[in-house]
């Protein structure tokens, strides 16, 4: 069975692509992913929907060879190995390290990438309503790296941010079921 064909830049089959309901929400805060290599090509990748609405999301692939030099001054690694926060630190971190992939591939990326092991780390609370998903968590705390970082950054820069991600999720988990109708 030949797969359908799927849009080039948001990777979702093209009778339901969402390129036209994405639109940049700009944010202070940086925000680098380490995407394992193979999250690139998958369709559930939340990480290609944040750099496609987030400006400032930079996605440097994992597993492909020697990493860049990572620029990491003011960067906080968001990981639920790090203490909650309710509130935002003041002053918030000008970046933030996200590590995409399953909870294994990220715990070796975060093992396996010196560089990470001096950022401060932080977790996000437990969350009073999960948002919409692709793929089914296998750990209650589990949350897409876009919920991830939509909640990172309502924490850091206020709720305004959390709404339109929200609203994208929606659409994208809205057209995959629509799909799997079919």
């Amino acid at each position: 069975m030949r797969s359908a064909p799927r849009c080039e830049r948001c990777w979702q089959r093209q009778d339901s692509c969402i390129c036209a309901a994405l639109t940049p929400i700009p944010t202070r805060t940086r925000l680098l992913i380490l995407r394992h290599q193979s999250e690139r090509r998958r369709p559930s990748s939340t990480a290609r929907l944040a750099a496609l609405l987030l400006p400032s999301v930079h996605i440097i692939d994992y597993g492909d060879g020697p990493l860049p030099d990572l620029d990491l001054e003011d960067s906080w690694l968001l990981f639920p190995d790090g203490a909650p926060l309710a509130v935002a630190p003041s002053p918030p971190p000008a970046q933030l390290v996200i590590l995409d992939g399953t909870w294994t591939q990220a715990r070796r990326m975060r093992n396996r990438v010196s560089a990470l092991a001096t950022l401060p780390r932080f977790s996000l609370p437990a969350a009073d309503r999960p948002l919409p998903r692709l793929r089914r968590q296998s750990l209650p705390e589990g949350m897409s790296t876009l919920e991830a970082i939509a909640r990172a950054l309502a924490l850091l820069e206020g709720d305004a941010v959390l709404a339109p991600i929200e609203a994208v999720l929606q659409r994208v988990v809205d057209r995959a079921n629509e799909t799997q109708r079919r």
